[in-house]
């Protein structure tokens, strides 16, 4: 208590004095506590004695947060205080001020309830006391980087524009000239060309950049006429198309009807020619006399290499012939498991023939393929089998020759498609912000009609995924490869949001378990043979 204070209660001039009249202009006058008279206290806000001063008490000294609560700011006035909310944050009462005392805090706004907020092209994302804006599938930022704020850069959302697209050698496109993702352009080959590569269409991609398809316009070919057993050709060996090649039967061999002219046509293919030729055998014709002026000597006459006819001494006279049939030195000619070749020897049991096996093989979707190899083989044997490695999806011509008979019998056989050659993959996560394939292969002759797809699961219970399937309906597939393009090594990201092969890659959803499938393809036309692998 101050001397002030202590003379409340005293005398003064003979009379008590009035307490409350010395009370400070920002105090206000109590009872005691105890009842025993005056006191003189500050008003709330105002420290002091209450009579000879009251002062402003800065209530924001002790900080924002306690006074006031978080995101906000405290604002000392003269007596008192107020709050206001942050930018990017409102008070619960809906006022432009408040005082705490009731309940009211600030809470976040979201901005992105404002239409447009980000522009054409844009999307807005909230987050605590402000926002952010990137840019919507098929736009690109420009003047800045993502994400971007507009009212603190000039950085803006444009859709993408791939620009004109690349051009390929003798080939010509199909193009409406929108450059907009999405917007695909046909190639097709120029006259006198065909397409050997796996693709001829390119779609502008969210990145801006046209796809780069597998086209490969190679002048039209008809390669090596068709080979017809018993049959020799007539040709100048041109293959391109309006060249023609005429069958005729070999020696021994007659002629028993069909067409024998095949024609290169515009696609690449020789015309089927169905000439058929069988044995001429003397025994099938009706032999009534020969007359021969001959002398006195055995002569050995030969007819089509086949037949043997001898003639004893005589003078003139007429004479009946003997014919002695000779059997082909191979036959029963066939091919075992698209592997190995079988055939029969006719010979007799103590002679060693040498046999000559050339194989020639091609492919209809790889016109520059040709496996062309020989084998030779000497045995005493009268029944063979020889295996080839034959490459698989080929067409082979197998011409199998007895060098001593000279005598050569041919087959035709097509191998199947099989499964394409899984390759190494590993798997990254931890050490890149998303899920990354590595693969690692070997080239395959398979490579021009083989292809990886990666379907992308939910990891929910228990899963059948049939890899044979051309899809499936658990899952998607989410980016599509040709093999032909991958080379020996290939970094895939999973969920990169481009697209691959026509397919989108969508984004992976946070804290969310999938299965990542690569399957290897090989098809061969679109409704035909196909071979696929699975990895996962």
């Amino acid at each position: 208590m101050d001397v002030l204070s202590a003379l409340s209660d005293m005398l003064a001039e003979g009379r008590y004095l009035d307490v409350c009249i010395t009370c400070h202009a920002n105090a206000i006058c109590d009872d005691k506590w105890d009842g025993s008279g005056k006191v003189c206290s500050c008003k709330y806000g105002f420290i002091g004695n209450g009579r000879t001063y009251c002062q402003d008490k800065d209530e924001c000294a002790i900080g924002a947060i306690r006074i006031c609560g978080a995101y906000t700011t405290c604002h000392n006035t003269y007596g008192s205080y107020y709050c206001t909310c942050q930018a990017g944050f409102s008070p619960s009462n809906n006022m432009t001020v408040f005082i705490p005392n009731d309940g009211t805090h600030c809470q976040d706004v979201d901005e992105c309830e404002i239409t447009g907020l980000c522009g054409d092209g844009g999307y807005c994302r909230n987050l605590e006391g402000t926002f952010e804006c990137r840019c919507q599938l098929g736009y690109q930022v420009h003047n800045g980087v993502e994400p971007f704020h507009p009212h603190r850069s000039r950085a803006f959302c444009e859709e993408v524009d791939c620009g004109f697209p690349p051009a390929f050698n003798h080939a010509h496109m199909l193009w409406n000239k929108s450059s907009r993702m999405g917007s695909e352009v046909l190639y097709q080959c120029n006259s006198g060309y065909h397409n050997v590569g796996m693709g001829n269409v390119s779609t502008c991609t969210a990145a801006g950049r046209w796809e780069t398809p597998s086209l490969l316009c190679e002048e039209t070919l008809c390669g090596r006429p068709t080979i017809i057993e018993h049959t020799e050709q007539v040709w100048n060996n041109n293959s391109s198309p309006g060249s023609t090649v005429l069958y005729f039967c070999k020696e021994g061999f007659s002629n028993k009807g069909g067409h024998d002219v095949s024609i290169c046509n515009e696609n690449g293919q020789w015309t089927l020619p169905t000439l058929s030729c069988a044995m001429f055998l003397m025994t099938d014709m009706y032999i009534d006399k020969l007359q021969f002026s001959i002398q006195n000597i055995l002569y050995d006459l030969q007819y089509f290499e086949k037949q043997r006819v001898k003639i004893w001494r005589a003078f003139t006279l007429f004479v009946l012939v003997s014919l002695l049939e000779i059997k082909p030195a191979i036959n029963h000619l066939f091919v075992l498991n698209e592997k190995c070749v079988y055939w029969k020897a006719e010979k007799y049991d103590e002679d060693t023939e040498v046999y000559k096996v050339t194989y020639t093989g091609s492919r209809d979707y790889q016109r520059s393929f040709h496996d062309n190899r020989k084998r030779f083989l000497s045995s005493k044997a009268d029944q063979h089998e020889l295996c080839l490695n034959l490459l698989p999806a080929t067409n082979y011509s197998i011409s199998i020759t007895a060098v001593s008979a000279r005598f050569t019998a041919t087959i035709t056989t097509n191998t199947s498609l099989t499964v394409p050659p899984a390759p190494v993959v590993y798997y990254r996560e931890f050490e890149t912000p998303v899920p990354t394939l590595r693969l690692h292969r070997r080239p395959d002759t398979l490579d021009p009609i083989s292809l990886y797809q990666v379907f992308v699961l939910p990891a929910e219970g228990m899963i059948m995924f049939d890899c044979s399937s051309a899809a499936s309906s658990l899952g998607h597939i989410t980016a599509q490869i040709a093999v032909g393009h991958v080379g020996t090594q290939m970094d895939f990201t999973v969920g990169d949001g481009l697209y691959y092969g026509g397919f989108f890659n969508e984004p992976l959803g946070n804290g969310r378990n999938y299965y990542i499938i690569l399957r290897a393809v090989s098809q061969w036309k679109t409704v035909g043979a196909a071979a696929s692998l699975c990895v996962n």
